[in-house]
């Protein structure tokens, strides 16, 4: 803003367009990169509109929807609502990795996430992604239909990962993540938190185009909530921008998670209105992709920011 003199006093000019000058350019506050992301039999087109990823957990111990889902029948339905309501992707896991949950044997997590991927892929045209850090299950999803792989293990818990990744030819959600779910919260990021995720995310990148995987195939997703502090959660959120600047789009997932009750103090079933905050920050902040429990919530708060961004 420019000030003018009026006798002796000095009042600010408010007027950007006064005298025919205007002032510092705003209008790309909220640009984001854009990002043609290819899957098998169909393409992310991750540009003015965000996407939106429906969890759907087949688990009985996960913390907020574990058991709800327990058959088949009941997954598919809740997938179908899911993607009536508007959900781009669906997110598909049969291990638990909240704070504090015991890993899952492979055959335990096969049999609960096939059955379901098979009958799915032919019931809808959206994408689904596998939520998995281990090679055999990845690649026996895929083979049943599955497009995206989502590894919260960054490609580092399973080093067979990349390879199945590459050779597939499918995305790749890689996420940060500090320790072990069992632990994670015990011993989190002590200092510098978005320096280490940022760090630790290129040593990921680097892990996949070692193995062949293309670029195009990458998706980034910082970890919120998995070995992070309150504050640290809150920063990420605060600094995404900084996040594009490794190059690659970003996924967001706070959906319900503690350091929204740890702020609000509320159980798990009360925190719908702390999520939807912190996706609309997230999406006016650069994240192309948020993952969420509340499909029709979090569309109408998609939309709107995307209205907003797109203006």
């Amino acid at each position: 803003m420019r000030w003018k003199k009026t006798g002796d006093n000095a009042e600010m000019n408010t007027n950007l367009y006064e005298y025919g000058q205007k002032t510092e350019d705003t209008t790309n506050i909220f640009k984001r990169e854009l990002f043609d992301i290819t899957y098998p039999h169909g393409k992310l087109c991750l540009n003015s509109k965000t996407h939106v990823m429906g969890i759907l957990n087949v688990t009985p111990d996960s913390f907020y929807d574990g058991k709800r889902y327990d058959t088949v029948e009941n997954a598919i339905d809740r997938a179908l609502k899911m993607v009536e309501e508007g959900a781009d992707v669906i997110d598909i896991g049969g291990e638990s990795t909240r704070p504090g949950a015991y890993p899952v044997p492979e055959t335990e997590e096969i049999r609960r996430v096939i059955p379901l991927i098979k009958t799915l892929s032919k019931q809808i045209r959206k994408p689904i992604s596998i939520d998995t850090y281990k090679a055999s299950v990845a690649e026996k999803a895929i083979e049943a239909g599955a497009s995206i792989i989502n590894d919260i293990g960054g490609l580092f818990m399973d080093k067979k990962m990349a390879k199945v990744v590459a050779e597939a030819h499918v995305p790749v959600i890689i996420m940060h993540k500090k320790g072990l779910p069992r632990t994670m919260q015990k011993y989190p990021i002590r200092k510098n938190g978005v320096s280490e995720i940022m760090s630790s995310l290129r040593k990921s990148i680097s892990i996949a185009i070692d193995a062949g995987v293309k670029r195009d195939k990458i998706i980034l997703d910082p970890g919120i909530g998995f070995g992070k502090t309150v504050r640290q959660n809150l920063e990420i959120l605060n600094r995404l921008t900084e996040f594009k600047s490794i190059g690659f789009p970003i996924l967001i997932g706070t959906s319900r998670k503690k350091f929204i009750g740890d702020i609000l103090n509320l159980s798990v079933q009360e925190r719908l209105y702390g999520t939807l905050a912190t996706i609309a920050v997230a999406i006016m902040n650069g994240a192309h992709i948020v993952r969420v429990h509340d499909v029709s919530e979090a569309v109408q708060v998609v939309t709107m920011c995307d209205a907003i961004r797109n203006s």
